[in-house]
């Protein structure tokens, strides 16, 4: 009796730890459930989609046609907030600039606008020195020019009768008058860009001007990712601490430039407005291409011709 006893006992203990891991088991199914429900519901609000961004109007916003018959953009007079005090030691400190106005391109010159300034001044297209990928999906005409050294860039604008931007007429381009940190705001948002990653729709380059939701608050295209632009500036790491507050040109002229904007290679966060890449003048990248500006009361009269 005493052996029966026993046994009844450890089936009792044997079934009720069954019951007990069964619970356990059920519980923590729940638990992962639930937690997954709010993983998500804390990812729709803090990624919101380009969907839900209120439709702009840019209408009051004056544009004109260069001489290479790109669409350019007047950027007003006036002052604006440059650099971050949350990014990069580059960035800082946060202070304010005076611009008077200018143009700047709409878009991102592409491959075919750059193919018709090689033939017409006989130089060589790009060389895509390093890309893991076949070349022929970033080689198209529509996609944004890429892979030129500063000096092609500069000889691109010079060419159609512009220049390039300074560095703090691209970012006011960009963000505006306030502090937001993409052209549509503080919060990055699914499809406003094409930056690292397929989710945008694009894995490598986008025709400049796919994503009309990123438009900058005067109506520019792709100020963030896609390609990163090179501007007039050399570059300093402590230039924005001595910068001058009308119309800072950058410190002396090195072989060290400026380039701004982020890619389709560059994190969300590094493609950020404030974000400054910096590369030799000389070199290229299939992550860098060309924005040109004008000056107001530019005359007509560049290289560019029909």
């Amino acid at each position: 009796m005493e052996n029966r006893g026993v046994l009844i006992g450890s089936i009792i203990f044997v079934f009720g730890s069954f019951v007990l891991m069964v619970g356990l088991l059920v519980y923590e199914s729940y638990k992962a459930k639930q937690m997954k429900q709010l993983v998500a519901s804390v990812k729709s609000e803090t990624r919101p989609t380009a969907s839900s961004l209120p439709a702009q109007d840019f209408s009051m916003y004056k544009t004109k046609i260069g001489d290479e018959g790109r669409e350019m953009v007047q950027i007003p007079e006036g002052p604006f907030t440059m650099g971050s005090n949350d990014g990069d030691p580059d960035e800082a400190p946060e202070h304010q600039v005076y611009l008077k106005g200018f143009y700047l391109d709409q878009k991102e010159v592409t491959q075919e606008e750059y193919m018709r300034f090689a033939k017409m001044t006989k130089r060589a297209m790009p060389r895509i020195e390093v890309f893991d990928d076949d070349q022929s999906k970033i080689l198209k005409p529509g996609l944004a020019a890429m892979s030129v050294s500063w000096d092609e860039a500069a000889a691109y604008c010079k060419w159609a009768g512009k220049r390039p931007p300074t560095e703090a007429e691209w970012e006011k381009a960009g963000r505006g008058e306030s502090k937001r940190k993409y052209p549509w705001g503080d919060k990055f948002v699914t499809n406003a860009a094409n930056v690292d990653g397929s989710e945008d729709g694009y894995r490598y380059l986008a025709p400049p001007g796919s994503f009309d939701a990123g438009r900058s608050p005067y109506g520019l295209y792709d100020m963030t990712g896609n390609v990163a632009e090179w501007v007039e500036d050399s570059y300093s790491e402590h230039y924005y601490k001595k910068s001058p507050f009308r119309d800072p040109k950058g410190p002396e002229d090195s072989d060290l430039k400026v380039v701004r904007g982020g890619s389709w290679r560059e994190t969300e966060h590094n493609a950020r407005l404030s974000k400054r890449f910096t590369a030799k003048h000389w070199r290229t990248d299939v992550t860098i291409g060309i924005r040109c500006a004008s000056d107001l009361d530019q005359t007509a009269g560049g290289g560019a011709e029909s």
